[in-house]
């Protein structure tokens, strides 16, 4: 990554905690439109760093809660997925 994408991934790490600790969920809006006030470009990769970690960080969540919760069909356990991955009209061109 460039240094605007890393000083910008530092600081949504930065502020997610601090959120965390604080129990204040508008710190980010708040800091995404002091870094607006002089740079728009720091500030969409701000925004783009924080929708990324915390999407990551839900989707964590969810898959130990599935895992927790065990298999929902035993006979298939230790089985790869044979399905397909994407929606079928996103999978036509083989990616």
């Amino acid at each position: 990554m460039g240094i605007t994408e890393d000083l910008a991934d530092a600081l949504a790490q930065d502020t997610i905690k601090a959120m965390a600790e604080l129990g204040d969920d508008k710190l980010i809006a708040q800091v995404a439109e002091i870094i607006g006030a002089s740079s728009q470009t720091t500030q969409e990769a701000f925004l783009t760093a924080v929708r990324v970690r915390l999407s990551e960080r839900r989707a964590r969540e969810f898959l130990a809660q599935k895992r927790a919760a065990g298999p929902t069909d035993p006979s298939k356990v230790g089985q790869l997925g044979t399905g397909r991955v994407m929606n079928p009209t996103d999978d036509e061109g083989g990616h």
